[in-house]
């Protein structure tokens, strides 16, 4: 997800421990006056005002957001980075990515007007990439190319299908905690390709990282790693640390919830070596303050002061979760009287590509869904995270590849306005014009199956293909609205289908809370309302990622006990959009969804026939 809000917020600057020279004549003149100046000096100064800094590393950009005690955004700001792209090849640098976080830090203080030894606590969210560095900490290639600066595999980077499935095949117990199979968007297809592809650079490797845990390493020297990214990534089982430790005791614990009967099993036996030394000898809840905090170095990098608390880390869909879980419409009464209200909740984190996050009490295998992972959000909840591996990429694609984007990319420029923007008035001009009884109507020909980069989940097959049905020799700018229309509803569709599958299996969601870059699209919250039938609760700030990664932060510097508690001090909810009342709007989208499903199977039934074909 990537863009900045911006302001102008301008802070009163926190009052000095020591009062400044000209204050101290200014105390002596009035000395006369009843005041005793020794008693004055020795009042203590107000308490500062809490500025927790939450950093977010997305698939674009690095971005930096200050909030202050009441979850409010002071500033934001990002910085692009670099990302190589070569077939199913993915790659980014640590040190392109260390340089745009602190530009981008630097910058949210500057327009904030807020100076770095104001800020109380920082926390990380980003991207589960895979990142590899040696024993200096420097960078070992992980690409074809060898070169040393792409030393992280993004998360998107789809290399390891083949290892993939041949970790699927060993029916290791681990499976069942992430739907059965693992992704080769997770890190042991990864780690597992490396090896077999790249020797030089697996020999060199001395730590093996998710890309937020090595920001907070990077940060402050501390190597625990978060139970959110090993539990939801490398296969870790978080449930290992249930009846030894709850999060209020917040310490890195010793790493007891690796398998290494699995590691050894598809052939990663020496990431056992040295207490699983490469790969993490010690985890922690995420938002427990990492060792004395920011380094010196660190810090000046930074702008930030020595010693500045800093959280374990988040992914940064997790991170989304944390920003809006707890966020309730004033209307909502009943909401602050039921604890276990998140339990019916969904988070979509919508970006490149969208998550579906929901915590319950009690663990729930849900066959093609990733998870049950104890504490990997909300610590000391079960968390099942379903998720669509291109939502926004999607868009794009379909949106930049029309013979008619030139021509609307520079309207839209032209009027300051998006893409985004333009076609939705083409489409409601479109719905005037042929007087359809609803906006939606205008897809009846066409169909859309949005996994252009294989399906995630509920049907885990990273083999599926995107599928367009209804396709005519139009060229214009209204069949491109009309293809975009039908895309945001494939993709919705997509959703629905993954929350029905999550409450036939135990969950009981009834509330949808989106966050994320495609949540300013109007058309894309009202489409995703009308066909799951389900209320979204946007958030009072846009950057829900953000606030997240600031949370970690602010429960590092011990202002609140637990997530739970900043969440629900944090959190605040902003528009709630509701479904469509019209019957009429229900039936044609559950006809829809109906097509959506076939296609599917209508697929599956096609790789098997051409299959035979080529016996």
């Amino acid at each position: 997800m990537s863009g900045s809000g911006r302001s102008t917020y301008r802070s009163e600057k926190s009052p000095l421990l020591k009062p400044r020279q000209d204050d101290h004549h200014h105390n002596h003149r009035h000395s006369s006056n009843s005041v005793n100046p020794a008693v004055e000096m020795t009042t203590p100064p107000p308490p500062r005002r809490p500025i927790y800094l939450g950093v977010d590393v997305g698939t674009g950009s690095a971005r930096a957001g200050l909030f202050d005690e009441h979850g409010k955004l002071l500033g934001c700001s990002s910085s692009p980075i670099q990302i190589w792209k070569e077939g199913d090849c993915i790659e980014q640098s640590s040190t392109d990515i260390w340089l745009a976080v602190c530009t981008a830090v630097k910058a949210a203080c500057s327009l904030a007007n807020i100076g770095g030894e104001e800020v109380t606590s920082l926390g990380f969210a980003a991207t589960c990439s895979l990142v590899a560095v040696d024993s200096d900490g420097e960078p070992v290639s992980v690409s074809w190319s060898g070169d040393a600066r792409r030393n992280i595999i993004v998360w998107m980077d789809h290399r390891a299908v083949k290892q993939a499935e041949r970790i699927n095949s060993s029916n290791s117990p681990v499976l069942q905690y992430c739907g059965g199979a693992v992704s080769p968007e997770m890190e042991p297809p990864k780690l597992l390709w490396v090896k077999e592809n790249l020797q030089e650079s697996w020999s060199m490797a001395f730590r093996w990282m998710d890309l937020s845990d090595w920001l907070s390493y990077k940060a402050t020297g501390d190597d625990t790693r978060s139970l959110c990214t090993t539990v939801c990534k490398w296969t870790y089982l978080g449930h290992a640390h249930m009846h030894q430790t709850s999060e209020k005791d917040s310490r890195g614990m010793e790493a007891c919830g690796w398998d290494d009967d699995f590691w050894e099993e598809i052939g990663l036996g020496d990431l056992v070596d040295g207490h699983h030394a490469k790969i993490g000898r010690s985890v922690a809840f995420p938002g427990h303050a990492l060792g004395s905090g920011l380094t010196p170095d660190s810090a000046k990098e930074l702008g930030l002061l020595a010693g500045t608390p800093v959280g374990t880390s988040l992914i940064d869909a997790h991170a989304g979760g944390v920003g809006v879980m707890e966020s309730k419409p004033p209307s909502d009464s009943t909401a602050n009287d039921d604890e276990e209200v998140i339990c019916r909740r969904m988070v979509l984190v919508c970006g490149t590509s969208t998550c579906h996050m929901a915590v319950s009490r009690s663990k729930l295998f849900i066959p093609g869904v990733w998870g049950p992972f104890w504490s990997a959000m909300v610590p000391e909840y079960w968390l099942t995270e379903g998720g669509q591996s291109a939502t926004g990429a999607l868009l794009d694609y379909v949106i930049e590849n029309h013979v008619a984007s030139p021509h609307l990319a520079n309207t839209a420029a032209s009027r300051r306005i998006s893409i985004f923007t333009l076609l939705n008035e083409i489409l409601e001009t479109m719905r005037q014009e042929q007087g359809s009884p609803f906006l939606a109507a205008l897809t009846n020909d066409m169909h859309v199956l949005p996994d252009f980069h294989g399906n995630r989940s509920p049907v885990a097959d990273p083999k599926s293909k995107g599928m367009l049905c209804g396709l005519t020799l139009d060229t214009s700018d209204k069949q491109l609205a009309v293809l975009y229309l039908a895309t945001v509803q494939g993709i919705a569709y997509g959703t629905r289908h993954i929350v029905e599958h999550c409450n036939a299996n135990g969950h009981r969601i009834d509330t949808l809370l989106a966050c994320g870059g495609l949540t300013k699209n109007p058309l894309f919250i009202q489409e995703h309302a009308d066909i799951t039938g389900y209320p979204i609760i946007l958030p009072r700030e846009n950057e829900s990622v953000l606030l997240g990664a600031a949370i970690l932060g602010a429960v590092a510097s011990k202002k609140y006990s637990t997530v739970r508690e900043a969440m629900m001090a944090l959190n605040a909810a902003g528009e709630v959009v509701y479904p469509s009342q019209d019957p009429k709007v229900k039936k044609y989208h559950d006809a829809k969804y109906r097509i959506f499903r076939e296609l599917y199977e209508q697929q599956v039934a096609h790789r098997s026939i051409m299959a035979q074909a080529l016996a």
